[in-house]
């Protein structure tokens, strides 16, 4: 059995639809569980009821003040961490960590799971200090990996992403006024990273500690532009927008490890994926909404 933490998020309910094949996935939304402020009777209660092989953590914030994010991200993930040691012991963890803990890597090569992490702001601070909790608890003999996911995006995005943003100005009718076009982005369809979630799960042998999982590839955000103005609205303008040099111009996953752990790779090219997020915008009632939290 699997019990799947955040399973009503965006991340969730795509790492749900990877697993439920099997049949074998308790899945716990927030709203019956909230691991950051449940009692711990409760959290261990859960783990001897089910008996997990797997503990796959999509909960979490990407919004609020530190004392949210810190809550969410970091407390949440200690008690499940504590609950898991205690009353499933065997069972394999996934925590969903994210690119953003790299903070400003140098322009060029693809970031290994090697390198420095220098976060900046509290969520990737929080996301990070999630991570080292993993890290700890794997030198302590539980079998846990955390999958750092990059840029996800695709369809039930919420609406505050790049992405989802850009597509409802095309829908609207407007131009797209975009800032930071010197950025390169490692764009990752939330289908192929819900899949390597999937198999992080299930793998019948020990992962490391930490998987990037991204593309592999460094796509400059004016070809997320142009690609999604010809899959929505050929013609729309592309205008700049005033601003400084960005925090993080360069993102790009090396994913060599997580090719060799894992056997996975991402299959869905950028404009696939993003003919799936318009269909979503020009078809709201295909996709249900996704709260902001749950998402790396």
């Amino acid at each position: 059995m699997i019990v799947l933490f955040g399973a009503a998020g965006y991340v969730g309910r795509h790492v749900r639809a990877a697993l439920d094949p099997q049949g074998d996935v308790v899945a716990v939304p927030r709203a019956r569980l909230d691991l950051a402020t449940c009692g711990p009777a409760e959290l261990t209660g859960l783990m001897y009821e089910v008996a997990p092989d797997a503990v796959v953590n999509c909960a979490g914030a990407t919004t609020g003040d530190a004392a949210t994010l810190t809550r969410d991200n970091v407390v949440a993930v200690a008690r499940l961490l504590a609950a898991v040691a205690v009353a499933a012991p065997r069972a394999r963890v996934v925590q969903i960590g994210s690119c953003a803990e790299y903070g400003r890597v140098p322009m060029g090569p693809p970031t290994t799971e090697d390198a420095p992490c220098d976060p900046i702001g509290p969520y990737a601070l929080t996301k990070l200090a999630a991570t080292e909790l993993v890290r700890a608890a794997a030198r302590d003999g539980m079998n846990a990996t955390v999958l750092r996911l990059f840029n996800v995006i695709g369809p039930g995005a919420p609406a505050g992403s790049l992405p989802m943003k850009l597509a409802l100005t095309l829908r609207d009718g407007g131009d797209l006024v975009v800032g930071g076009q010197d950025v390169y982005r490692d764009f990752l369809d939330i289908r192929d990273a819900a899949a390597a979630v999937a198999l992080a799960a299930r793998a019948g042998r020990p992962l490391p500690p930490v998987l990037n999982i991204g593309s592999g590839r460094a796509t400059p955000v004016p070809d997320l532009l142009t690609t999604l103005v010809g899959v929505a609205r050929p013609g729309a303008r592309i205008l700049p927008a005033a601003g400084g040099p960005p925090a993080i111009p360069w993102q790009c996953a090396d994913i060599t490890r997580a090719t060799a752990a894992l056997g996975w790779q991402p299959h869905t090219t950028l404009r696939a994926c993003l003919e799936a997020v318009w269909s979503a915008v020009r078809l709201p009632d295909t996709v249900p909404a996704v709260p902001a939290t749950g998402a790396p």
